[in-house]
């Protein structure tokens, strides 16, 4: 069975390669012919990212999976994120963003947790109305990264946990320190009136 399964991984591996393949393609032919296929590439992105997460809940889920934790300066985290999404949710009409109120480095797994909230951005681009806001602040406990819209909020909560959501699930539970476990929460609270992600980390 896990000879099964690493070969499945190793499937999904070669078929995000070949999406790469053809971002670049379709890179170089907007160079030649003067073309704007932005809205190609980001689906191309956007596909590879899926597979890429499905290969970190594959990894996660394996017996004795570890995170690759350490210092990340939360602030660049963010920027990073706003700088892969901002355009696509330019193009739709829709702001994003970024209050970033932690100075300090803290202790994550800086590409999963990086995936994760492009992942959540994305989410709350597809319903927002006009606004996402992608936060960052210091608690009593840890840091809290918070995604936010101005959409209509979850059609039903709890809402069905796909492969993102249970790997975020996870992933949160993962980060753990002086006895306390990361947390995921989803709600219709936020401040801009819509859904809310919320990622506690210790």
């Amino acid at each position: 069975m896990q000879h099964l399964l690493d070969t499945l991984a190793s499937g999904i591996h070669d078929a995000k390669n070949q999406l790469f393949i053809a971002e670049s393609l379709i890179a170089a032919s907007e160079a030649k012919h003067g073309l704007d296929l932005g809205e190609a590439r980001y689906a191309i992105e956007a596909a590879a990212g899926r597979l890429s997460r499905t290969l970190s809940a594959y990894r996660l889920m394996r017996r004795g999976a570890q995170l690759a934790i350490v210092p990340c300066i939360v602030d660049d985290l963010c920027r990073e994120v706003a700088l892969a999404q901002k355009q696509h949710l330019a193009q739709a009409g829709i702001t994003l963003e970024i209050d970033c109120q932690v100075i300090d480095e803290w202790p994550l797994d800086r590409d999963l947790i990086t995936d994760m909230l492009n992942n959540a951005v994305q989410n709350a681009g597809r319903f927002a109305r006009s606004r996402v806001v992608l936060s960052a602040r210091t608690t009593a406990d840890g840091i809290c990264l918070r995604v936010e819209d101005d959409g209509p909020g979850f059609a039903e909560l709890p809402p069905r946990r796909g492969t993102g959501l249970l790997l975020a699930e996870r992933l949160a539970e993962l980060h753990e320190r002086n006895g306390r476990k990361g947390s995921l929460q989803l709600g219709n609270d936020g401040a801009l009136a819509g859904a809310r992600f919320e990622l506690s980390l210790p």
